[in-house]
């Protein structure tokens, strides 16, 4: 017979205690990370754009090959680059901002410096108005291909201008305190970016741009010039480069929580004037750049908590173990890792908002401590807007429309509020980016209580459902410029829940009286699939197509459900029923409802749940 060697290739182990989730274990050391290999560039280059958010879906653009420069664009999917339209003029020094399907690329070195600027919808580069200095390497940081800003750089000298980008035109706005050349910048935002390192007299130099000044911030720990970075202002790892120290070409990288920087685990292999993308100190993609020898390289490295890729969401982190069997030695028992199922979790209160209210105006955040709750209803439409932390919320800029019945998608930093209701249905939609609010492009159609996606940007978000005035089946989708309408749900409802990603949604229960129909989303059409158990409209939702919690709900409801891509569960009830409130958090593991009911509530409930559940063995 077999034994477990021959079967798990390895024997059991033996623990001194059980394993940690990964959500503790992240909290615990929110540096943990590693870089691993992924798919190598069609053509090796250095000294190249990134245009991207999400270190699964970024464009490499132009950059320096061998021989010259390059007009050759590639994109990411997560595991492989896939050459795609060309740009129209080849250039070295060139820097970025944006998403995948809404960037800009600017400036650059082609000989001589260039000011030329190329506009990115998705398919196609088109040439837009040019920056007001010819320039090279310089710090970018942007939202869309109609919201960015360039920053330092060269042409020869070093530069501390700041030109901010509109969709039409540069214009020239606070300087960097300090002139820099060959610096790294990061930020997914025109209004909150990052500067730092550079050749400057000191190249640890770090400033925070809030939307019209740079303020100088913690220096970094080793100073660097020709590195990369990716994040934002806030949460930014910053990895490569070349310091002033022999042996000069570094593999260090720098982790940066908002007030300092911390030394975590190295690049593979020392390289500078590479190219980077990323959405936090969490995830990001190094890729290209020259080795110490001025060789171009064309690796690419996958930073991610536990070495797992970076397109792996949080809650799908199960400590690289499940499924294996373990010795306790401090207990004496044989363990196992178990997976699957539905995540065991309870509800526990939080803090409480500010203003109480009903019908909860729109919510997004990437974590429950991280979540920021907008508009809503008291006896009339509400602006407010409040962010948590995990333990209290604090009153931050107000929307620039009043509304309730809102959707909603985003991190803290980047947060899109769409449609609801005022005294009327509205259309606005509005894009959050750490400190206030910019109105952008309307939806298509006016609607209220719609379902919407719970990815954690606010550049690819689906809206579907809701009152437009009475039920409604349409879809939009928002490529973080402008609004689609894509092909409808199967059956009109409002109050209904969602969760998911643009190309990869849920639409759960909804509708008046409650019905219990799901429908799936493919990024083309809507398919029936498995029912709620409980029909409800109007409760809170978290989550992805295969990994997602519903809770709460009208008419007062406590029940909460799990599913986990085939079938929904019924896992602990909120400690007390309630309905049309909002949900918080991208993973099923946790989870917040606040707000909601009539009268209007200020409360706050919690879900938490282990991300694997530990079983021991028992022997007869």
């Amino acid at each position: 017979m077999a034994n477990y060697q021959d079967i798990k290739g390895f024997n059991i182990q033996s623990k001194s205690s059980d394993p940690v989730p990964y959500a503790q274990e992240l909290a615990n050391n929110p540096y943990v990370g590693s870089w691993a290999s992924g798919g190598a560039l069609n053509t090796a280059r250095n000294n190249m754009a990134s245009v991207g958010v999400n270190a699964e879906n970024v464009l490499c653009v132009t950059g320096e090959a061998a021989p010259g420069n390059t007009n050759s664009v590639e994109q990411y999917n997560g595991s492989s680059w896939t050459e795609i339209a060309e740009v129209n003029d080849s250039r070295r020094g060139v820097r970025g901002f944006g998403t995948n399907t809404s960037g800009v690329i600017a400036g650059g070195f082609d000989p001589p410096y260039s000011n030329a600027v190329e506009s990115w919808n998705g398919s196609a580069w088109t040439e837009v108005t040019e920056l007001s200095v010819a320039k090279s390497g310089m710090g970018s940081s942007g939202s869309a291909n109609t919201a960015g800003i360039v920053f330092g750089g060269e042409s020869p000298s070093a530069l501390a201008t700041t030109e901010k980008w509109n969709g039409t035109s540069w214009t020239e706005v606070g300087d960097l305190n300090t002139a820099r050349k060959e610096l790294a910048g990061a930020g997914n935002s025109q209004t909150a970016a990052i500067a730092m390192g550079g050749t400057s007299p000191n190249r640890n130099e770090v400033e925070q741009w809030n939307g019209a000044s740079w303020t100088e911030v913690s220096e970094l720990v080793t100073g660097t010039a020709q590195q990369s970075a990716s994040g934002t202002s806030t949460s930014t790892l910053m990895y490569g480069g070349d310091t002033p120290a022999s042996p000069g070409v570094t593999a260090n990288t720098q982790s940066w929580d908002g007030s300092s920087w911390t030394e975590v685990n190295d690049l593979s292999a020392v390289k500078y004037k590479l190219g980077g993308s990323g959405a936090s100190n969490t995830s990001a993609l190094a890729f290209g750049g020259l080795n110490a020898s001025d060789t171009v390289q064309s690796t690419t490295e996958e930073w991610a908590f536990s070495g797992l890729p970076p397109s792996t969401p949080a809650a799908d982190y199960s400590d690289s173990i499940v499924g294996d069997m373990y010795y306790n030695s401090t207990t004496g028992q044989y363990k196992a890792i178990k997976d699957g199922g539905a995540p065991v979790g309870t509800w526990a209160s939080g803090g409480s908002l500010n203003t109480a209210r009903i019908v909860y105006g729109g919510s997004f955040g990437a974590t429950v401590p991280t979540t920021v709750i907008a508009g809503g209803e008291t006896t009339t439409a509400q602006a407010v807007t409040e962010a948590y932390n995990g333990t209290a919320y604090t009153e931050v800029a107000d929307l620039n429309t009043a509304r309730g019945a809102a959707g909603g998608d985003g991190s803290s930093t980047a947060g899109i509020i769409i449609g609801g209701e005022t005294t009327t249905l509205v259309t606005n939609t509005e894009t959050w980016d750490g400190s206030s609010w910019t109105e952008v492009n309307d939806i298509n159609t006016a609607t209220r209580l719609a379902g919407s996606t719970t990815s954690g940007t606010n550049t690819a978000v689906l809206l579907f459902g809701g009152l437009a005035p009475s039920n409604s089946a349409k879809t939009e989708s928002w490529n973080g410029s402008a609004w689609t309408e894509v092909n409808d749900l199967n059956t009109a409802r409002y109050g209904n829940m969602g969760s998911g990603v643009s190309t990869a949604a849920l639409s759960s229960s909804g509708a008046s009286p409650p019905i219990p129909n799901v429908e799936s989303w493919n990024g083309t059409s809507w398919t029936e699939i498995t029912d709620v158990n409980t029909a409800r409209r109007g409760g809170g939702s978290v989550g992805r197509q295969t990994d997602t919690l519903i809770y709460g709900g009208d008419p007062s409801h406590a029940q909460t459900e799990f599913w986990n891509g085939t079938s929904w569960t019924e896992v602990n009830d909120l400690g007390s029923a309630q309905q049309w409130g909002g949900g918080g958090a991208n993973g099923a593991s946790t989870a917040a409802i606040f707000s909601g009911s009539q009268p209007t509530a200020a409360t706050t409930q919690e879900f938490s749940a282990a991300d694997f559940s530990i079983k021991t063995v028992t022997t007869s």
